[in-house]
């Protein structure tokens, strides 16, 4: 078997930057302020179709008047097509508040934090020893227990321990960071805090395995063994395994780390943004910012780049004196702005660093089975994205717009006194657009077509039988 040694994490960063490392990248954050849902537009009542006077009946054939079948027949269309024009108007004013309800329907709540990190695959199992595994249908079998490599997207390389036992982890097999909740650990904090602590007090964060072996009373250990003990301990902790070290030394670890395991939180991401998405309307004659969403990583730095959607709508990224933003660091808090008449759309930032990937994070495959959880880390390259949504606000009495504090939200104006505004007040004054502007101007036009239409059907022509009674 090939067995890679790490001799330290030095030794490990200095096998990144061999093998490429990353370029140096921006930092991320995690606040989770309020945004302000898209204000719904109040339906508009639906008018009741006008009375349509019912067809007169004629009291007798008069002079002129037609006789027979074709008479009777001219009646019966004459006196079915008005109610049938009655019908079709009553329909289209009764669907018109539903469409203009529709129209101004919030397309897009709020988000928790972007789904951000960082991306790799799986090199292979690189430093192990072996275990005994009793399955829960009573085989029993030798597995391979230790230490993988995975290299990241964009440059860095990890070293993982497997989550569960069962997991076949296959090498060249693409992972994506996540929370504890796409693996094993997903609904137990607990086994997650476990095994985080047995992470940051064993091989290889704990890199001197004199000093482990003699806390766990294990003899010699070496690199395979230290890695082989720590694997099985978390295995035991993620799903209870029933699984032993075949090597005395190793087996001593893993109990000594089983059973000394103390409870850590889960680790943040290495590259995030909180939230992932904002949404809210376009106010004021210059726009409206929509926002904060708050940088959460451990890079010092992290680039941030609107998407062609952001640029050609001239929507900016800017911080909360809005200055447009092109860097950020851990916290920074970084708004849409929109320019006011921008028509109802999306744009979305990505913000890019290079950073360490918190021990304890989960890198999954899209198999739970299959989870990753790291235990060193170079530097690596991480990313993020956010997204803006807005509709115009629809119609209605101007107000002011309230402070940047938060997503754009639109406050009354006060009853009494002159109001002073700053000038950044000035700016996000209200606008008189609506997000259902479209579909009512559709909605107009299409009643005035099938106004025409009941208008034809009516005075066509006279009906046979209103002729007679003209007549006579």
């Amino acid at each position: 078997m090939s067995i890679a040694v790490p001799a330290s994490c030095a030794s490990f960063e200095s096998h990144a930057a061999s093998t490429g490392g990353p370029a140096s990248a921006p930092a991320a954050d995690e606040v989770a302020p309020p945004v302000v849902p898209l204000p719904g537009a109040p339906a508009a009542p639906a008018g009741p179709a006008g009375p349509v006077p019912a067809p007169r009946a004629a009291s007798g054939p008069g002079p002129g008047a037609a006789s027979g079948p074709s008479a009777a027949g001219g009646g019966v269309r004459g006196s079915a097509r008005r109610p049938l024009a009655a019908a079709l108007l009553a329909a289209a004013l009764t669907a018109a508040p539903g469409a203009r309800a529709w129209a101004d329907a919030d397309p897009a709540a709020s988000a928790g934090p972007s789904a951000g990190g960082a991306r790799a695959v799986l090199d292979g199992l690189k430093t192990y020893g072996q275990a005994v595994l009793r399955a829960r249908d009573g085989s029993v079998r030798q597995i391979p227990a230790g230490l993988y490599e995975m290299r990241v997207d964009g440059g860095g390389m990890l070293q993982t321990y497997g989550v569960g036992v069962e997991g076949n982890a296959q090498p060249q097999a693409r992972y994506t960071e996540s929370g504890w909740g796409g693996s094993p650990l997903a609904g137990s904090s607990e086994a997650g805090g476990r095994i985080r602590w047995v992470l940051e007090h064993s091989y290889p964060q704990h890199n001197d395995l004199a000093g482990l072996a003699k806390a766990a009373g294990a003899g010699t250990l070496t690199a395979e063994s230290a890695a082989a003990g720590t694997q099985v301990a978390i295995w035991r902790l993620a799903d209870g395994a029933q699984v032993e070290a075949a090597d005395q030394a190793a087996a001593k670890l893993a109990e000594y780390l089983q059973r000394e395991a103390g409870r850590l939180p889960e680790p943040p991401a290495s590259l995030g943004l909180d939230p992932g998405r904002v949404s809210g309307p376009v106010t004021g004659p210059t726009g409206t910012r929509l926002g904060p969403v708050t940088v959460r990583t451990g890079a010092q730095s992290v680039t941030v780049t609107p998407d062609a959607a952001a640029v050609a709508m001239g929507v900016r990224v800017v911080d909360e004196e809005g200055r447009v933003v092109s860097t950020a660091a851990n916290g920074s808090r970084l708004f849409f702005e929109v320019p006011a008449g921008t028509p109802d759309g999306t744009a979305s930032v990505r913000v890019q660093g290079s950073t360490k990937v918190p021990v304890g994070r989960v890198f999954s495959s899209g198999i739970p089975a299959e989870a990753q959880v790291v235990a060193g880390s170079s530097e690596s390259a991480a990313a993020a994205t956010a997204t803006a949504v807005w509709p115009q606000p629809p119609a209605g009495p101007a107000g002011k717009v309230g402070t940047l504090a938060g997503s754009a939200e639109v406050a009354p104006a006060p009853d009494a006194g002159p109001e002073t505004q700053s000038p950044e007040e000035e700016r996000l004054a209200v606008s008189g657009s609506s997000a259902a502007t479209p579909v009512i101007a559709s909605l107009a036009v299409g009643l005035v077509v099938l106004g025409g239409m009941v208008v034809l059907l009516l005075r066509k022509r006279p009906l046979e039988g209103e002729e007679g009674e003209t007549e006579g």
